[in-house]
């Protein structure tokens, strides 16, 4: 399969901000796509080569890239990124040198798909002392075999900003209507993504085999569960009447939330993200090592940072230390850690995501044995709406956020990827009006003025529509940012800027920047108010108008750990809207 094929695909997928035709659109190219390499067709089309779970990258920085596209095309370094500092789009600038480039390639071949990702999968797989030069040799020969549109998505695709707002929600879409017999079939693609958090795998498995493929996918040891997630309410008796009279209450720990891979003596760590951050919690794993009994498991826990001399917990913002590559020693010494499990997905060959929550957190403490720093997370069972909030003001006291409050119904399975009513968050921040944090998603920006010239003066900011899978504008953020702040965004932001308003975003403001639905930041707000401008939950509480956060103030808090889809969702703001007119009536 040539890999034309594919850029043409993305260009008109690119120029379009119709979420239907770009499903067409991938719909024709998987049709299109010979079954053996439809698996890297989806990975090139979701901007990598393997799953996130995989630890290889690409990893081509922008200088590394520069000097390729100068050896490609015989064009000098300065002229580049001359261009680049215009276009602010590497692939733009590749394909308008690339049209022009000085001397001619002999014995040119066309580049097909499989060549294309074996070069980058050789890219990734680079390492030692002649990495940059191996990796700036294997770009430049494929820029100098590409045509100019070619080189416009390969130089996207090795930097990481491919740019085609394709969700892989979309791919799931555009699989279940390709190979799976129509949308109806999305539910098992999707059931198959759920548990492997492999698109490239799914893909595979669809296209050859049909839905009896995707219906053999089964838990593996190894491969990422996506997260379930919970939905949130502000009362005792709210929950107790949406989980049915009764629940199972734990706390909820203000750290990292983690899915523990173990393997007889090998164990790997996954973020919420499906990122493998193993190499940031040595002293985890060998907690896991210790003590946790079976084989084989999957377990998950909120990853905590404690005072090692108190062995009281410390604020999520602590635990962020470790997020990072050097000086780990270090950090595990200043930021020891506890883990706190709290749901148990598989062990010992016992695939338990569709067992329900009671059976799964039986299961749980069978294998683990408890110390001072695992241990499972604390709980009660109770259908009493005063025992719930005594329970939670002793998790607040204890230095958590709240309670998590959990289905025991016959429905309580493990709902991986989605975010229901079988778990529901209780935090102290919902007790009045805005004092509750929200976690929203950057898409675009506004140029400063004044003391501000040169930055961002504020930013466009939305919240997550899941069932359209948008992002709906919900506030302006000017507030709360430092100097610091202001000076490293532009550069923090830079490679998600994108020359228009990105297909999943839902705004009537016009910003000066856009930006790809990809940074979270945590905002505090004084009140939710209705707003003719803003689109999120617009006409769910009037007609013709929207919600929107008054008086915003950036926490401090970039929400790194969080994916765009993980961000505060439309539906928990008309919640936080609805229970600050109640207690505005109330008073």
């Amino acid at each position: 399969m040539l890999y034309s094929t594919i850029a043409d695909t993305y260009e008109k997928i690119e120029a379009t901000t119709k979420r239907l035709e770009m499903t067409d659109l991938l719909v024709d190219l998987l049709k299109n796509t010979p079954k053996e390499i439809i698996d890297k067709v989806v990975y090139l089309t979701q901007g990598k080569i393997y799953p996130d779970f995989v630890k290889l990258e690409i990893g081509v920085a922008e200088r590394l890239a520069i000097k390729a596209l100068a050896k490609a095309s015989g064009i000098k370094e300065s002229e580049i990124e001359e261009d680049l500092k215009k276009t602010g789009d590497l692939g733009e600038t590749a394909q308008k040198f690339m049209a022009k480039k000085k001397q001619v390639t002999f014995f040119q071949q066309p580049l097909t798909v499989q060549k294309v990702y074996e070069t980058l999968d050789k890219m990734a797989k680079a390492s030692g002392s002649g990495a940059v030069d191996l990796k700036t040799a294997l770009l430049a020969g494929l820029l100098a075999d590409a045509t100019p549109k070619e080189a416009k998505y390969i130089m996207r695709t090795v930097t990481g900003n491919l740019r085609l707002g394709i969700a892989d929600m979309t791919v799931l879409d555009a699989l279940a209507i390709a190979y799976g017999g129509g949308k109806e079939a999305r539910e098992l693609v999707e059931r198959a993504y759920n548990i492997s958090s492999d698109l490239g795998r799914v893909a595979k498995a669809v296209a050859e085999k049909g839905l009896r493929g995707v219906k053999k996918f089964a838990v593996l040891v190894g491969e990422p569960i996506r997260p379930m997630l919970a939905e949130r309410l502000s009362s005792p008796e709210e929950i107790l009447e949406k989980l049915g009279g009764k629940c199972i209450a734990e706390y909820k720990y203000d750290g990292e939330r983690i899915q523990i891979h173990k393997k007889n003596g090998d164990v790997t760590l996954f973020s919420r993200r499906l990122e493998d951050i193993s190499s940031q919690y040595p002293d985890a794993i060998e907690l896991v090592k210790k003590h946790v009994k079976a084989k084989e498991a999957i377990l998950e826990a909120e990853c905590v940072a404690i005072d090692a001399d108190t062995g009281e917990m410390r604020p999520f913002q602590e635990l962020m230390h470790r997020r990072r590559k050097y000086g780990i020693e270090e950090a595990m010494e200043e930021y020891p850690v506890s883990l706190f499990m709290f749901d148990a997905l598989y062990v010992d060959g016992k695939d338990l995501t569709l067992e329900l929550y009671p059976i799964r957190r039986e299961a749980l403490v069978k294998a683990i044995e408890e110390s001072e720093r695992v241990k499972t997370a604390k709980y009660i069972i109770t259908s009493n709406p005063k025992e719930l909030e005594k329970f939670f003001l002793e998790a607040i006291e204890n230095g958590c956020e709240g309670l998590v409050c959990k289905s025991m119904a016959e429905d309580s399975v493990y709902q991986a990827g989605a975010r229901g009513w079988l778990w529901i968050k209780y935090k102290r921040d919902y007790k009045s009006e805005m004092t509750d944090t929200v976690d929203l998603v950057i898409v675009g920006a506004f140029h400063g003025r004044g003391k501000r010239a040169g930055t961002y003066g504020a930013l466009l900011l939305a919240a997550y529509n899941p069932e359209s899978d948008t992002f709906e504008t919900v506030t302006k953020c000017g507030t709360g940012f430092t100097d610091e702040d202001l000076a490293k965004l532009p550069e923090m932001m830079k490679k998600h800027v994108i020359s228009h308003k990105h297909p999943r975003v839902n705004s009537m403001i016009e910003a000066d920047v856009w930006f790809e639905p990809v940074v979270v930041i945590e905002v505090l707000g004084a009140e939710i108010t209705l707003s003719p401008i803003h689109t999120c939950a617009m006409n769910a509480i009037r007609q013709g108008s929207g919600l929107a956060i008054r008086f915003p103030r950036f926490t401090g808090n970039y929400r790194l750990d969080k994916a765009a889809e993980d961000a505060t969702t439309i539906s928990e703001i008309v919640e936080m809207y609805q229970k600050q007119l109640k207690k505005i009536v109330e008073s």
